[in-house]
């Protein structure tokens, strides 16, 4: 079982050694093909994305964060995510297909 740290963003990164998050490997874009039942992946991810690795049998801990509009859309510093309540939350997310 592997535990991913997904994240782009040296703020993410650093946060996450503060808070001593452990984890086996760090993608900054997860190939979710790599991903097996068991495992967890720790992130950001789109819903889409989300909902694959629950259905392959995956956790899913999303890093969530209380952003004000200003911050959207830009590099946050680790200072910063800890200002915007930053923690991580469990999801299990299921896609449905559309009823014809």
């Amino acid at each position: 079982m592997t535990i991913w740290f997904v994240s782009r963003h040296p703020g993410a990164m650093e946060w996450a050694r503060r808070h001593d998050v452990r984890f086996d490997r760090h993608a900054a874009h997860l190939d979710v093909t790599e991903v097996r039942a068991g495992d967890t992946v720790i992130g950001s991810l789109p819903v889409h994305l989300a909902a694959e690795i629950c259905a392959r049998g995956a956790e899913y801990w999303n890093l969530s964060l209380d952003l004000i509009s200003a911050d959207r859309g830009r590099e946050l510093s680790a200072d910063e995510l800890e200002r915007s309540n930053a923690r991580m939350e469990r999801f299990e997310v299921r896609k449905h297909e559309r009823a014809t």
